[in-house]
């Protein structure tokens, strides 16, 4: 019954499988080869995921489409006491990254995240993203998506995708374009490249977070800088462990990176296809480092401080979190 806080979470990739399946059958979309014989999403590595990824994307057509997704996905967040959360938007896969297509499903998923919140469920916030692998040019048309439409729910600006393709400095345009629109800064570093790639994105986008950044582990000198900086990781344990960068919870990094006093959160990556929830994160995490609730209500105060909202959500997700203590 912790209320928690997500910054990490890719709103196609925590689309509940039935949502794609009931999709792509109204479509008569073909997409059965995505799913394993339980009716969860299949896949062998991080290729592998990506593509099914993708397939799974592909069946979202319209903005109608991506507001039912996100009252499916704030559903299953308010099931693990989630009370605020951030999704990364890919402009790529809403409307082609034309920025009247954007506004249209940008204003579908807006009210039905605002429809979820005034009944009680969590609040919402949307953190644009480019994709990393669809190259440079590309990284541009979503940043200008980001930056004409800044405001309070668009609230940050970042980049997923594959992680070994290109340089993080071969962004830098995308990020100086949404850092002039006021947007706060986060990208994938330290997850598929090891700890180079998180100075990197330090250096060259001068982001305020890091997706994923566990690698940085390896360096403990750069452990000591991310400390200094106050740098918060996106730490999603379940995703890391499900694409096999380490065996187990108790071979993940997380708590030695805490202990070190890195500023770390929790969060789910694409909850469904590691087949996790933000409570089942939680509970792994009480289990494999015996983390109690005084520091679990620690990382939320630590996520409240990262998130990219304005001073009065922050005010009101303070709330929650006081009445809780």
């Amino acid at each position: 019954m912790i209320p928690k806080l997500e910054l990490h979470l890719h709103l196609e990739g925590a689309a509940p499988p039935r949502l794609i399946r009931d999709l792509a059958a109204r479509r008569h979309i073909d997409i059965s080869g995505i799913f394993d014989e339980a009716g969860g999403y299949k896949f062998s590595d991080f290729k592998g995921f990506l593509a099914v990824y993708e397939a799974a994307t592909s069946v979202l057509q319209s903005p109608e489409d991506y507001g039912r997704l996100t009252r499916a996905v704030l559903e299953e967040a308010a099931a693990s006491d989630v009370i605020y959360a951030e999704t990364f938007l890919s402009p790529d896969f809403c409307g082609g990254s034309d920025l009247s297509a954007w506004r249209d499903y940008l204003a579908a998923i807006e009210d039905a995240a605002a429809e979820v919140a005034a009944q009680g469920g969590p609040e919402l916030r949307g953190i644009v993203t480019c994709v990393r692998h669809y190259g440079p040019e590309r990284a541009k048309r979503a940043a200008l998506c980001a930056a004409e439409t800044a405001g309070r729910f668009v609230t940050g600006f970042g980049m997923g995708g594959d992680e070994t393709v290109g340089a993080q400095k071969d962004y830098a345009w995308s990020f100086d374009c949404a850092r002039e629109a006021g947007l706060g800064l986060t990208t994938h570093a330290g997850e598929w490249r090891g700890p180079q790639e998180i100075r990197d994105a330090l250096k060259d986008l001068r982001v305020s977070r890091i997706g994923h950044g566990v690698r940085a582990i390896e360096d403990l000198a750069l452990v000591d800088e991310l400390a200094e900086r106050g740098i918060t990781l996106e730490v999603c344990p379940g995703s890391n462990i499900a694409l096999g960068l380490y065996p187990d919870l108790r071979h993940h990094p997380i708590s030695e990176l805490d202990r070190r006093g890195v500023k770390v959160t929790v969060s789910t990556d694409d909850p469904p296809f590691f087949h996790t929830t933000l409570g089942r994160e939680y509970d792994g995490l009480h289990a494999a480092f015996d983390w109690d609730e005084g520091q679990f209500m620690r990382l939320g105060h630590t996520a409240l401080d990262a998130a990219f909202c304005d001073t009065d959500t922050k005010a009101r997700i303070l709330k929650k979190l006081e009445i809780h203590a």
